[in-house]
């Protein structure tokens, strides 16, 4: 099995108790796919009003913690 990262990991062993009657590549699809529609719904320009207006720092800081989200997606993807 792939070394995940710490995140990674995390985000697995959370989904792996709470879903613990389930294939364990069942529930790999689920949590990717849950964690890329959290950071779909979670872009800037879906929560921020007026977003022309808001402090670009603010709006990088959003994406990037949603980069860091679709990482962790893409390294349980990969398993």
């Amino acid at each position: 099995m792939t070394k995940l990262s710490p995140a990674a990991q995390a985000v697995l062993d959370a989904a792996y108790r709470e879903m613990d009657y389930a294939p364990r590549r069942h529930v790999q699809w689920v949590t990717t796919a849950a964690l890329r529609a959290a950071a779909d719904q979670a872009a800037p320009e879906k929560q921020l009003d007026d977003i022309a207006y808001i402090h670009q720092s603010y709006v990088d800081g959003m994406r990037d913690a949603l980069a860091c989200i679709e990482i962790i997606a893409d390294e349980l993807e990969a398993l």
